[in-house]
This record gives structure tokens, C-alpha cells and sequence, in this order.
């Protein structure tokens, strides 16, 4: 059993934490938020044991040994690195800073404390995509030709913090950094290493100059495969989230990569015609994201990869935004 602390009340958090925590039978010992009755309310109804009036004094909380913080985009990496400066663990909600500088400062902190820090991407953790490298790795689809991966949405209110610049937001901040996260599982595993931008565009919301509305780039991965990978953040009535990995001999697409509770299908073409759909279970991918956290964090078993994860993923961001005529997203201290 880990003790948790939560910083924010965000409205994530019941499908991230509280519900995990849960399952797994992990402690949430504490939570902070800016209003403080919104905390109250928060602990009340979600079973965490005490509330916090500031972030730091859930930090310095001595029951506190795990921070998660799903704060605004741009306070990621500022709390990130308070959180660790305090000795704590910290699984944070992706992106893990507001661009690559950012993420490395607070990965080196990490490094140097020797605390357990987790990007939370948790769809790796979900049999559906450990299906995925299996049947890539063994040949089903032969040789990859191709990689896209894809994420659309209905657009958030227009007092979303998501459509804020200045919290580093963005439709690649919120939904394209899936699609890059995945495009580099698969490139880091299958495709030669790490992929890079070879062309971009995206348009920005309206009314919010430098906050990217929709953004897409091409990739080619070291082996010579190439990829695209892109997310639109107001596309009415659609909720797209696919990964198609398309080789020589066949077609793989997944439905909705990131959310296997909403859908846990794939779908196999093969070149003769031949279609296997295979499900590979609702339980959520956040829930074996903490499982495989909370044993890192007690020495049972390492994380598939560690905090220096995220410092390709920020810069794989910030080249996306930069190729599609946009700047990275600005460091804040709100």
C-alpha cells in the first residue's frame, strides 16, 4: 500500500486516482487545492482522509510519501519539481512540463533524488497495447510501412484551462502528445529509436493567438518507416482516438488506444482479407498504471521506463509545435 497525496481537485482525478487507488487498495491520504472548500468537497465525497489548505503543506505532509499532480499543464512542471524537492515520489499527469527545458531540469531533480517519477501515459501498461507490440513484433502485419496515430475531440468550454497559453495549453498538450507518446513506444521498440518531424501544420483557436486548435505532423523513424500523428481538440460530435499500424502483410487498428475502458478492441487485416477482432479488457489503464507504479515505488519491480522518458517526449512536443508554425509552450510561474 502506497499513501497518496493529491494536488487539485481536478476533474480527472476520479478516473486517474481516486477509482485506481480503489481497486488497488492504495491510500489517499491527503489533497490541496487553490479553494480550499472545493478540496473539502473533493475529500468528502471521493474518501480522501484530510484536506490540505496549500499545495506546500500537502508536500510537507510526513504521511505523504506519493504525489499526484493533475494540475494545469503549465504548473506541471513547477509542482513536479517542488513535489521532488520534497522527497516525494510523484506520478504525473502528462505532459510532464511545459516544454523540453522544463522537462529536463525536473527529470535531472529527479535523477538526483533518487525518488520514483512516472509521466502518467498509462495506456502502456493496458494488455490492448501490450497486444499491440506483440502482434507487431511477431510479424502480423510483416514489415511496417507506416504508423499513424490520431486523436480527435469536441472542444472544451472556452474558459477551459486547456485553451489557455499561459497554462500551456493546446490541443498537443491535451490530446497530440498520446499521439507522439505512442508513435515513440512503437518506434523505440520496432522502428530504429526515437522518430523525427519531417513537416507540420495546425491552426490555432480563435481568439487564442499561439494556442494550437488542431495540429499535425509527419515522422520518420530511423528505420525509414513513417508516421503521422496529430490531435484536434474541436471536432463537433467526434470522439476519434486511433492507432493503425499498416505493414506488408496487413492493417492493425485500434479504435481508442489511450481509453481501453471505452473500448478495448482490435481489429487485424491481413493481406489475404482475413479480419481478426480481438478485445483485450475493460479494466482501466489507469488502474494498471498504479499497480506497476506503487511497485516501483516499494522496489518490487522497475517501470518499464523511468523519468528520463520525458525529456524526448517534450522535445518531440516542442519540434511538433515548432514544424507546425507554432512556439513551444512558455515555462509559467502562476
Amino acid at each position: 500500500m502506497i499513501r497518496i497525496g493529491i494536488l487539485g481537485a481536478a476533474r480527472i482525478a476520479e478516473l486517474s486516482i481516486v477509482k485506481p487507488a480503489a481497486a488497488t487498495g492504495h491510500r489517499l491520504v491527503a489533497v490541496a487545492a487553490r479553494d480550499t472548500e472545493r478540496a473539502k468537497a473533493f475529500a468528502e465525497q471521493h474518501g480522501v482522509e484530510r484536506v490540505h489548505d496549500t499545495y506546500d503543506d500537502l508536500l510537507a505532509d510526513p504521511d505523504v510519501e506519493v504525489v499526484y499532480n493533475p494540475l494545469a499543464n503549465g504548473l506541471h512542471g513547477r509542482w513536479n519539481l517542488r513535489a521532488i524537492e520534497a522527497g516525494k515520489h510523484v506520478l504525473a499527469e502528462k505532459p510532464f512540463a511545459a516544454n523540453a527545458v522544463e522537462a529536463r531540469r525536473v527529470a535531472g531533480a529527479a535523477q538526483d533524488a533518487g525518488v520514483v517519477v512516472l509521466e502518467a501515459f498509462h495506456y502502456p501498461f493496458h494488455p490492448l497495447f501490450q497486444r499491440v507490440c506483440q502482434l507487431v513484433g511477431g510479424g502480423a502485419v510483416g514489415e511496417v510501412r507506416h504508423v499513424e496515430t490520431l486523436l480527435r475531440m469536441p472542444a472544451p468550454a472556452d474558459d477551459d484551462p486547456r485553451w489557455s497559453l499561459e497554462l500551456a495549453g493546446g490541443s498537443t498538450m491535451d490530446l497530440g502528445c498520446y499521439a507522439l507518446h505512442c508513435a515513440r513506444q512503437l518506434g523505440n521498440r520496432f522502428l530504429g529509436g526515437e522518430p523525427s518531424v519531417v513537416g507540420g501544420s495546425g491552426r490555432a483557436r480563435a481568439g487564442r493567438p499561439g494556442v494550437d486548435e488542431a495540429l499535425a505532423v509527419e515522422l520518420v523513424f530511423p528505420s525509414g518507416v513513417t508516421g503521422s500523428a496529430g490531435s484536434h481538440m474541436s471536432a463537433p460530435g467526434v470522439w476519434d482516438f486511433h492507432l493503425t499500424v499498416t505493414g506488408t502483410e496487413g492493417v492493425l487498428h485500434v479504435p481508442d488506444f489511450p481509453r481501453p475502458h471505452e473500448d478495448d478492441s482490435l481489429l487485424l487485416r491481413t493481406a489475404d482479407g482475413t479480419e481478426t477482432v480481438e478485445h483485450l479488457g475493460h479494466r482501466s489503464s489507469y488502474t494498471y498504471q498504479l499497480e506497476a507504479f506503487a511497485a516501483a515505488v516499494r522496489g518490487l519491480a522497475p517501470l518499464p521506463y523511468d523519468v528520463s522518458d520525458a525529456v524526448p517526449q517534450a522535445e518531440l512536443v516542442d519540434a511538433a509545435y515548432r514544424a507546425a508554425g507554432f512556439e513551444p509552450r512558455p515555462s509559467t510561474s502562476a
